[in-house]
Formats: C-alpha cells, sequence, structure tokens
C-alpha cells in the first residue's frame, strides 16, 4: 500500500497519547476505589453471634449452651460460602472485548478477597478453634469450603495480576484515537500475552488463552467495523478515506502477522507450551474483513484514477466540460450502490451478496473506461490548446490513473502535432494582418512596441515546440517534421519582419536626433501686444528616448547619441516640467491683466521678456545652461508676480468696493402698510442718507488704494503719476458703472415694487362733499414717490469726480453767476442718461395708473352721493306737503336703514398693489349722512303725529272708562285685551284706567313681567287703529 499522507504533526500524536494515558489511568485508579468500596462495604457479610468470646478455647468449648450457638453460626458461614462459590462459578464475562475479562475477574477478587477477608478475623478464628475443639466432624465439612474459597481466590487474584498487564492495551483496541495507535499496541500486546501464558498458572492452557484471544480478535473486528463504515467512507476526503480502509486492513493483517510471530519464538525456545490455537476462531472473522478493506482500497484508488484523468487539464484541453461533468457525474455514482447496501459486508455470511456487488462494480468501471475512451477521442480531435494537451499527457505519464486508458492517450500525440499545426497557421494569420498596424500595449512606442507583439507571437509556437523535444520521437515522425517546418517558415518571416523595423529606426534616429536636440528652448508667438512662450520639446524626441530604452531591453544596439540622450531622460524631463512651469506662470500672469494693466506694467513686462528672450534665442537643448535659465526665469517670474498680486489685491478691494456701491439698496421699505405715505417717504429717505453715507465714505478710500498701486509701480505716492493716468480714467469708468447700474437698479426694483401685491404705505379717503377725495390728494402722493425717484439719483452728487489724470477728489469750484461752489460729481452724467431718464418714465406711468385704479375703485362710492349732494331740508319740507302715510315713512327709513348696514359691510381697507386705502373715515361719513336722513324724517314724523295723538287722548278717555266694567265681566278669553287697555291708559297717563288696569291684573293674577309684553299688543293696536281711515275708527 502507498504511505499514508495525511499523517497527523508528531506533536498532536504525542498529545492524544498523554490523553489516552490520563484516561486510562483514571479509570485505573477509579475501579480500585469501586474494589475497596465493595471489599469493605460487601454485601456478603459472616454473622458474628453477639456473645462473650473472651474465655479460652476450652472453657467455652465446655459450654453446651455456647457451642449449641457457635455450631448454628458456623452451619450458616458454611452455606453462605457455598452460596458465593456457586454463583461465582457460574458467572460469565458481561462483554464479548478483553476488558470485560478482566472486569471479570476482578469483581471475582473483590467478592472473594471481602469474604476471606471475613473468615480471617479473630473473633471468626476464635469461633472455629472453639468449633473445632467441640465437634471436629462439623468443621472438617467447613473447612473443604474455606479451602475451595481460598483455592478460587488466589486464581482470581493472580488472574487479574497478570492479566492488568495488558490493560493498558486492550483500551488501545477499544479507545484508541486512530489505527496507529492500535498499530503500535498490538505488537507490544502479543508479547505480553507471551509472558502471561509463560508465568501464569491459570492462562497457560488453551481453555483460557483461546476465549481471551478471541475477544481480542472480536475487539479488532468491531473497531475496523465502525470506522471503515462503507455509508460514511466515501463521503470523506479522497486521502482520509484511503487511510481508513488501508489502516483498517494493516491492523486486521497485523494482528495474524504478530501471532504467528510470538508462535515462532515460542517454539524456537522449546521451553514453554505451544500455542496450538484453533486458527478460524482467531482469524476467519479478521481475515475476512482484512480483504473487504482491501476492496474498498481498490475503489477508492479506482475514484481516484478517474478523477486524476477527468481533471482541470483536461477540461483546458478539450473544451467540453459539460461533457466531462457527465462523465464525472457517473464516477460518482459508482459508489452509491455501496453505500445503500442492505447488508453488513463485514459479515462473513454475506460472502455472495458482496461478491456480487464487486463484479457490477467492475462491469461499470469498464463501462465508464469505454465513455472516457470515446470521448478523449472525439475531444483530441478539436483540441483547444496543443501545449496545454502535451503536457496532460507527460503529467498522465506520471500520475496514476486507468490502465486503459493511460495506454490509449499515450497513442495522442499526432492530434497535439495536428494541432500545433493550426496554432502555427493562426499566430501566422494574425502576424500578417496586423504587421503593418500591430496592437501595441500602453505607453509602448511603436518600433519597440512592434517589435515586442512580433516576438510575443513567436514565443508561443517556439514554447510548444521547445516542450516537444521532450518526446524526441514526437518530431521525428512524419506529422513531426512537418510541423517544424510550418514553425521555421514563420520564424523566419517574422525575423526579417523584427530586422527591417530595427534599421529603419536607427537610420531615422541617426538622421532626425541631431536636429531635434539643435532646436531653441522656447518658441514665441505674437498675439496682438502680448507675446506667447511655447516649450519647443518635440515629441518626437521623447518618443525616441523611450525607443532607445525599449530596444536595449530588447536585446537591439542604438546609436551612441541616442543612448546619451536616454541616459539624460530624467534630466531632459526636469527642465522639461521647470520650463512649462515657468511658461505657465509667465502667462497665467498675463492672463491675469487688462489692457490698462498691461499698459501700466510695460516695464516690468519687458524686464520678463529680456530674461525669457534667451530661451528662444540663445539656448538649445545641448547647452549645459539650462538650469540656470530656469532659476533666472524663475526669479524674474516670481518677483513679477509679487508685483502683479499686490496689484490684484488691492484691484480685489476696489471691486468689492464698487460692488457694495452696486448693490446698494436707495429704497429701503418700512414696516408695510403701517404708516402713510409722507412718513413712508420720510422713513426711506432717512435710510438711504445713512447708506449714501457709507458708500460715499467707501468711495474716497479708493483714491488712496490707487496711490498706493502707484508706489508699489512707480515708487512714488503723488495720485498724478501721468503713466497711471489711463489707469486712473479705468477706474474711474468703472466707478461711474457701478453708480448708474446702482440707480438703474433700485429705480427697476422700486417700480417692480409699485407695481406688486405688498402694500407699502396707506392713504385715508375722505369725504369732501360733494366729492370722495383721498388724505394726501393724488397728486400730492404722486409728487412725493417721484421726489423718492429723484433724490435717488441726486444722492450720486455725494460721489466726487477726480481731477483729469488724477485719482484726488476735484475740490469745489466758483462759477460765475452761482452763489455757491459748484461740486464735480457723477449726478450731472448720470441723471441725464437716457436708461434712467426711461426708468424714471416708467415710475411715472405706474403711479399714474395706479392711481387711476384707486379712482376707479372710488367711483362705486358715487352711488351713495345723494345723502350729501341733496339740501335734506328742502327735501324733507316737499315730502311733509304731500302728508305721507306711516307706510311711505317706513320705505324711507328702511331704505336709510340699508344703507347704513350695506356701509357697514363694505371692508375697511382696500389693497391696490404698493398702496392700501383707509375706508373707514369714508364709510363713518356715508353712515353719519344716513343716520342725519333717518333723524330728519324722524322729527318730521313727530311733529306730524302729535296732534293726532292728542285727539286720541281725550276720546279715549271718556271711551275706556264707560269699557272698563264690561272688560271686567266678560270672558277669560279677552283677557288678552286687558294688556291693551294697559298699555293705552299707561300711553294716555291716565291714573284712573292705570289703577283699575293693576287691581284687576292682580286679582286675576297677572304678574307684573308680562306687562311688557302687554303693552306690545296694546302699541300695535294703537297702531293698526292709527292707520285706519277716520270714518271707520267709530267701528
Amino acid at each position: 500500500f502507498p504511505g499514508r499522507e495525511d499523517q497527523k504533526p508528531a506533536e498532536l500524536r504525542g498529545m492524544l497519547m498523554i490523553r489516552d494515558e490520563l484516561l486510562n489511568s483514571s479509570h485505573k485508579f477509579l475501579s480500585h476505589i469501586d474494589r475497596t468500596l465493595q471489599q469493605l462495604e460487601g454485601e456478603i457479610k459472616l454473622h458474628i453471634p453477639e456473645m462473650d468470646l473472651v474465655p479460652d478455647v476450652e472453657v467455652l468449648a465446655s459450654m453446651p449452651e455456647v457451642v449449641e450457638k457457635l455450631e448454628q453460626c458456623v452451619m450458616n458461614w458454611q452455606t453462605q460460602t457455598t452460596i458465593v462459590i456457586e454463583e461465582q462459578q457460574k458467572k460469565k464475562p458481561q462483554a464479548p472485548g478483553p476488558m470485560a475479562e478482566i472486569d471479570f475477574w476482578r469483581e471475582r477478587s473483590a467478592v472473594l478477597s471481602a469474604l476471606n477477608e471475613q473468615l480471617k478475623l479473630p473473633a471468626v478464628r476464635k469461633v472455629l478453634d472453639v468449633m473445632t475443639h467441640a465437634d471436629p466432624v462439623t468443621m472438617q465439612s467447613l473447612d473443604l469450603t474455606i479451602t475451595e474459597l481460598s483455592k478460587l481466590h488466589v486464581e482470581s487474584v493472580e488472574n487479574v495480576r497478570f492479566l492488568s498487564t495488558l490493560e493498558r492495551q486492550f483500551k488501545n483496541l477499544a479507545t484508541a484515537t486512530d489505527f496507529r495507535v492500535i498499530l503500535d499496541t498490538i505488537p507490544g500486546m502479543m508479547n505480553g500475552l507471551r509472558m502471561v501464558w509463560i508465568i501464569s498458572s491459570h492462562y497457560n492452557k488453551d481453555e483460557r488463552m483461546v476465549p481471551l484471544m478471541e475477544r481480542i480478535a472480536w475487539e479488532l473486528s468491531e473497531r475496523v467495523s465502525r470506522v471503515v463504515n462503507v455509508r460514511t467512507l466515501f463521503k470523506d476526503k479522497r486521502e482520509v478515506a484511503k487511510a481508513k480502509a488501508h489502516d483498517g486492513k494493516q491492523v486486521l493483517d497485523l494482528w495474524k502477522s504478530c501471532y504467528f510471530e510470538v508462535r515462532a519464538k515460542i517454539e524456537m525456545s522449546g521451553r514453554d507450551s505451544r500455542w496450538e490455537f484453533d486458527r478460524k476462531k482467531l482469524f476467519e472473522r479478521t481475515e475476512y474483513m482484512a480483504s473487504i478493506c482491501q476492496d474498498l482500497y481498490n475503489i477508492l484508488l479506482v475514484l481516484e484514477e478517474f478523477y486524476n484523468i477527468l481533471g482541470p487539464e483536461l477540461k483546458a484541453v478539450t473544451g467540453d466540460p459539460k461533457r466531462i461533468d457527465e462523465v464525472i457525474h457517473l464516477v460518482d455514482g459508482l459508489v452509491v450502490p455501496i453505500e445503500q447496501l442492505s447488508f453488513d459486508p463485514f459479515n462473513i455470511r454475506k460472502t455472495g451478496s458482496w461478491k456480487l456487488v464487486m463484479k457490477d462494480f467492475k462491469a461499470r468501471v469498464q463501462d465508464i473506461e469505454g465513455e472516457t475512451i470515446t470521448f478523449i477521442d472525439q475531444s483530441f480531435k478539436t483540441l483547444r490548446s496543443a501545449e496545454a494537451a502535451f503536457d496532460m499527457l507527460l503529467k498522465f505519464k506520471h500520475i496514476r490513473s486507468r490502465d486503459a486508458i493511460n495506454s490509449h492517450m499515450m497513442k495522442k500525440f499526432n492530434d497535439i502535432l495536428a494541432q500545433y499545426c493550426k496554432e502555427v497557421d493562426i499566430v501566422s494569420g494574425l502576424f500578417t494582418q496586423n504587421r503593418d498596424k500591430p496592437p501595441l500595449i500602453k505607453n509602448q512606442p511603436p518600433v519597440a512596441g512592434s517589435i515586442f507583439w512580433e516576438r510575443s507571437l513567436f514565443h508561443r509556437i517556439k514554447h510548444t515546440i521547445l516542450r516537444f523535444q521532450e518526446v524526441p520521437e514526437m518530431l521525428e515522425s512524419d506529422q513531426g517534421k512537418m510541423a517544424k517546418a510550418k514553425y521555421l517558415e514563420v520564424g523566419r518571416s517574422m525575423k526579417d519582419y523584427e530586422v527591417k523595423k530595427y534599421e529603419r529606426w536607427r537610420e531615422e534616429t541617426e538622421q532626425n536626433l541631431p536636429l531635434q536636440m539643435k532646436r531653441n528652448l522656447l518658441v514665441v508667438t505674437c498675439n496682438c501686444t502680448v507675446f506667447i512662450y511655447m516649450v519647443n520639446f518635440a515629441p518626437e524626441l521623447k518618443q525616441i528616448i523611450s525607443e532607445t530604452k525599449y530596444l536595449e531591453q530588447l536585446g537591439y544596439t542604438v546609436p551612441e547619441l541616442a543612448r546619451n540622450v536616454a541616459l539624460q531622460e530624467d534630466k531632459i524631463l526636469r527642465h522639461v516640467d521647470g520650463l512649462n512651469n515657468l511658461v505657465k506662470r509667465y502667462q497665467s500672469m498675463m492672463n491675469l491683466l487688462n489692457d490698462t494693466e498691461f499698459l501700466l506694467l510695460s516695464d516690468q513686462i519687458n524686464e520678463v521678456k529680456r530674461v525669457m528672450r534667451i530661451g528662444h534665442k540663445r539656448l538649445n537643448w545641448n547647452a549645459l545652461g539650462i538650469t540656470e535659465f530656469i532659476n533666472r526665469g524663475t526669479q524674474a517670474i516670481s518677483k513679477f508676480e509679487s508685483l502683479v498680486n499686490q496689484i490684484q489685491h488691492n484691484k480685489r478691494d476696489i471691486d468689492l468696493k464698487l460692488q457694495s456701491i452696486e448693490s446698494a439698496n436707495l429704497f429701503k421699505f418700512p414696516v408695510p402698510a403701517k404708516s402713510g405715505v409722507k412718513e413712508f417717504c420720510k422713513l426711506m429717505e432717512q435710510e438711504r442718507a445713512k447708506d449714501i453715507n457709507l458708500l460715499s465714505r467707501k468711495y474716497s478710500t479708493i483714491g488712496p488704494l490707487l496711490i498706493k498701486m502707484e508706489s508699489l509701480i512707480m515708487q512714488t505716492s503723488s495720485g498724478k503719476a501721468k503713466r497711471m493716468a489711463p489707469y486712473y480714467s479705468y477706474w474711474e469708468c468703472k466707478i461711474f458703472d457701478s453708480l448708474m447700474r446702482m440707480v438703474l437698479r433700485n429705480i427697476q426694483n422700486f417700480n417692480s415694487a409699485l407695481m406688486g401685491n405688498v402694500p407699502l404705505f396707506q392713504i385715508e379717503t375722505i369725504l369732501s362733499a360733494p366729492e370722495i377725495m383721498l388724505h394726501p390728494k393724488n397728486s400730492e402722493v404722486y409728487k412725493l414717490i417721484m421726489l423718492c425717484v429723484r433724490d435717488s439719483v441726486e444722492c450720486t452728487k455725494r460721489f466726487t469726480r477726480w481731477m483729469h489724470g488724477t485719482c484726488i477728489e476735484c475740490p469745489p469750484q466758483q462759477v460765475n453767476g452761482e452763489d455757491e461752489p459748484v461740486i464735480c460729481s457723477f449726478h450731472s452724467e448720470i441723471s441725464q442718461h437716457l436708461q434712467v431718464s426711461e426708468q424714471a418714465l416708467a415710475i411715472s406711468q405706474s403711479m399714474q395708473r395706479l392711481l387711476s385704479a384707486v379712482a376707479r375703485y372710488l367711483s362705486r362710492w358715487k352711488r351713495y352721493r345723494p345723502l350729501w349732494k341733496l339740501d335734506r331740508a328742502i327735501v324733507m319740507e316737499k315730502f311733509a306737503a304731500k302728508k305721507p302715510s306711516c307706510v311711505a315713512y317706513d320705505e324711507k327709513l328702511q331704505f336709510y336703514t340699508w344703507v347704513c348696514q350695506e356701509v357697514a359691510e363694505q371692508p375697511l381697507w382696500k389693497d391696490e398693489h404698493v398702496l392700501r386705502l383707509n375706508l373707514e373715515p369714508l364709510a363713518r361719513s356715508v353712515q353719519e349722512n344716513a343716520r342725519a336722513w333717518v333723524s330728519s324724517l324722524g322729527h318730521l314724523l313727530n311733529e306730524s303725529t302729535r296732534d293726532d295723538l292728542f285727539k286720541l287722548h281725550d276720546e279715549l278717555k271718556v271711551r275706556c272708562s264707560f269699557a272698563f266694567l264690561g272688560f271686567l265681566t266678560a270672558g277669560s278669553h279677552y283677557r288678552w285685551v286687558f294688556g291693551s287697555f294697559l298699555s293705552v291708559s299707561l300711553l294716555c297717563k291716565n291714573p284712573c284706567i292705570l289703577t283699575s288696569f293693576q287691581a284687576y291684573g292682580l286679582k286675576e293674577g297677572v304678574h307684573h313681567h308680562h306687562w311688557p309684553r302687554v303693552s306690545g299688543y296694546l302699541c300695535l293696536c294703537v297702531s293698526t287703529f292709527l292707520s285706519v281711515p277716520s270714518n271707520c275708527q267709530n267701528n
């Protein structure tokens, strides 16, 4: 059998042995404790009579009652001892293993030792002496029993002593971690059995030694059967399963071989009894199980051989992994019937069934071999790689595989050569197709990349044919000679391509490289007045350097100049980076300058150009002063850059101030609709004054900043430098633009706010008969708004102009005909600007539309104009002359009451874009006029009805006095009239009638709180009565 490859490290094996030794010692110690406890507290106890045994034996033997009791006690002891002996002789070991036999003898030794020790007790010995003296016949029977007990006890003790020497080996057979421990244990165990056979007085006979060996053989068989379980064996890793089967067979074989070795030693000694044991009992089962283990090991080898063939190499070569997986599935199915056996293969009585299983297995193996050979034949006709197939065939020479498949595959070299010829044709086709424009690896130059590509193609066919030389007879065949010839033909054409590429590059390099190195460092182009510098480093020079490096790596000899340039690559690239950085910094500075600043810094720019002129006039790439030129250029650029940065910093400060001027808000609105238009304009004017003061202070700091720039450039601080006059003018124009944008933006925003939906101020509406007017008037509102616009433009007077050619503010000028000095500011230009005028006109139009919309809304109130336009006295006089009825009065009164209610329901505020109308004064005036009309009508009604009421008063005095008595005698259904008369008496202020009504009311139970209701009824009657014509009132 091949050596096991899954052996554990020596350290781990030693730890496992120490663990097993500790467990065995612990079990042994526990067994000693159990035996000791059994001896001390055994179930068998000899009963000793409770009597005085102190007197001498003769004295006790002369006492009949004592002898009688002791005789009965001795008979009981004999019975107990006889029963114990019989029970122990009937007992057998409880388990079939060898440890059961040791336990059996230990248990017998413990029981007999406990009984034997009791017989040696002083009291027991005294009783036996008394009975021997008193009744020797009785004691003869007991002595025979005790002698037999002693014999059995000595035997058990001796057997325990000898078998204990084998206890560790027996435990290893049952509990060892793996078969290696058992293999190490069996030789020592057999030597131990030989010593027991020689020394022991009881285990030197066949009837004792054969059963013990049978137990050992059973233990070994059971252990192998448990480990080499066919239902789980094939699920383990292949090497682990092989080790189990191999070691199991080795254990069983070692058992037999060790037996015969020890037997031979005994025979050679000639002193001891020979081992002539029944071999069938000892080795029949183990030999059969060893053959089963061998079969299982062979099955695992077959599986391994198939898996070795059907591996990833065959998949890579054939390109048909699906078909290979199908064959592997068939191989996996070989062990399924074995895993599903319905019987124990280690059972010797199932030998016939196992042979049928193996026969079926071998038949299926042959079928799979035929399937595999057929697949290989088909696959080798369409190989993917000749080299991979060749490697696979060489590998199969050195690995274990099926002999039939292996021998068949060794015949496939011609197929590999045919595939190689196809690969050479493919490579040749790729070379011919792409030779003019080969695919290059990133960053590779054209020539070296082309040669590298050609060599990679050539290596693909060269490497394979070099591998073929490992099998010389392969290339000596006709197919091999044809493949070799095709290889040489393609190789020559590739070599010719490579040489031509190199020669052409060498000629071009020797011609162009000196010219490239003589080029100036910089080239200049002129864009208007600005010089644009560029680094004059040809890309071809960089490509020549790259080609030189790669070609040297490929083993070519390069021109000396190209090699020197390539060696200076880092230096040249540093120069290129330095020049690029220099040009980039120069160009970035130029890009920062506008035309005015360019003229301002013309001297400094010329100084930088003077330094840069060396790079594009004198120095080339062969020069030694390139580094010095870069340093001088960097210093000049740094100095110029510092100056430009300071100018740009001051420029940014000025821009921020101009931006704050441009973004100023000249119309800061107060809390919306909380103030009138005058307060609104006044608050805006106050906020505008604050902002203009702040902006004028910022404006006044622009001049000092320009003077600071003058000191940086001209080293003067006058503010009047002639060279800076255009620069002053440039900033003055920017200031004008900012002020213009500020004014236009604010006017536009104000116009948008006027036509927006947020009310900013409120105006009261008042009634100034005969017209409805605004307070303040429309014209005043218009003037206030336009005044705000004019003030927003006039705020530019705070920004004084500079004197011509300077950045100094112009002082006030005295002009003939003017009382006050004239301040030169931007106001004159801004106020006359067309856009400002257009925006002011737009605001004027917006206000006119707004006021027109307000007037249209107020025209709705003109429907109430008759209330205050007509002369109320004249109208009332004409109405009274017509002697109108109560219905006419009621209609008039209802009309004016409706007018009051309608006006009260009108909203007191009306928002019209930016304007909020306060309608409360107007509504109050309309309601007051309506109430005045109601009052006039009431006065007129009072005058016209006073006389009629006095006449009615006199007539009711008479009528009510007579009618009162009739009413008192009337039924209850007339009592509702009670209230009416009571009201009449109250109305007429007649004490007599009032007293009578009150007395009647109290008598009838009419409560005082009912009187107002009754009064209402009477008022209704009176009004009805008054409305009836006089000729009908008597009725």
